[in-house]
């Protein structure tokens, strides 16, 4: 409810993981679009190469500090297949693909359909991703 008729960028995170360094890129993109709609969800996960140990006050104050992160970072979840979260469960099945690795990112539109699925590879800041984004804006 909190981000309801918002464009949601949802995003399973680690602190540990090569990939990190993509909450630059995430933040850039919760700045660039928020008034447009877009709000960008980071939910931790230790699945993929146990990347993500800290307890969750560990996880925001990295998150705050060492990439001044102001989107928001829920509590650390499943996101593997066959132990996901309920929502990443929901998330996965609508898009027709899990998490593999870190920083799988899933986009919600208004509605609350799933309108696309990026692996870890994909940059936020892409010109597929923000492509998306604006169409859905």
């Amino acid at each position: 409810d909190a981000h309801r008729d918002k464009l949601i960028l949802v995003v399973n995170t680690a602190s540990q993981c090569g990939y990190t360094y993509q909450y630059e890129g995430l933040e850039h993109l919760q700045q660039r679009f928020a008034e447009g709609g877009l709000v960008v969800v980071g939910f931790p996960s230790n699945d993929f190469g146990r990347q993500e140990p800290g307890a969750e006050q560990q996880i925001q104050a990295f998150c705050r500090d060492q990439y001044s992160i102001q989107f928001p970072i829920y509590e650390k979840i499943h996101a593997a297949k066959g132990l996901a979260h309920p929502f990443i469960e929901g998330l996965a099945q609508r898009a027709g693909e899990y998490p593999s690795w870190n920083f799988h990112k899933y986009l919600i539109d208004r509605q609350g359909n799933v309108v696309g699925s990026w692996g870890g590879r994909t940059e936020p800041e892409s010109a597929e991703l923000v492509g998306v984004i604006k169409r859905y804006l």
